[in-house]
C-alpha cells in the first residue's frame, strides 16, 4: 500500500512539473492561453521565462500548428490609451523573469485553424537568439481565466 502511495504521489508531482520546461539556462514556465468564443481568430499566450544565466536573451519567434502564425506583441498605455503592437523581439536580461500576461508582452496566435478549447493542449515553438528552438505545450483554460496555479 505504501508503495502505491508513493508511486501515485510521484505520478502527481510529475503532473505538477509537466507545464515547466527548461533550455540551456532558461526557463518557462506555466504556458496557457484562454479559450476563444465560435468564431474567434485570434487568442493570447502567456508564460514566464525565466533566465538564469549570465548572459542576456532574446525571444525572437514563436509557431504553433494551431494558426497560420504567431506574433510577440506588446501592450502599453501611451497616454490614456492601452495600446497593442507587434515587436521584433523579448529580451530575457541576465538573472531575470519576463512574464508574458494579458496587458503585457504576450504571443497572439492569429489566423486560429479552429476556436480554442478548454481543457486543450496546442503545441508551441518558441525560438529564442541565443538558446535556440523549445517546443512547449500551451494549456487551454477557460475565456477569462487568469494564469494557472498549478
Amino acid at each position: 500500500m505504501l508503495a502505491v502511495c508513493g508511486f501515485a504521489l510521484s505520478l502527481a508531482s510529475a503532473a505538477a512539473f509537466a507545464s515547466e520546461y527548461q533550455l540551456r539556462s532558461l526557463n518557462v514556465d506555466s504556458p496557457y492561453a484562454r479559450a476563444t468564443p465560435p468564431g474567434a481568430m485570434t487568442a493570447g499566450a502567456f508564460m514566464k521565462i525565466a533566465n538564469r544565466g549570465n548572459l542576456p536573451d532574446r525571444l525572437v519567434r514563436a509557431a504553433s500548428p494551431a494558426a497560420g502564425g504567431v506574433e510577440l506583441h506588446e501592450m502599453k498605455m501611451e497616454g490614456s490609451v492601452m495600446r497593442m503592437r507587434s515587436v521584433v523581439g523579448i529580451e530575457i536580461g541576465a538573472g531575470e523573469t519576463v512574464a508574458l500576461r494579458p496587458g503585457g508582452y504576450h504571443l497572439m496566435l492569429v489566423n486560429l485553424k479552429h476556436p480554442l478549447g478548454e481543457g486543450e493542449d496546442v503545441p508551441l515553438t518558441l525560438t529564442f537568439e541565443k538558446a535556440g528552438s523549445l517546443d512547449v505545450v500551451v494549456k487551454v483554460e477557460a475565456m477569462g481565466a487568469g494564469a494557472p496555479t498549478r
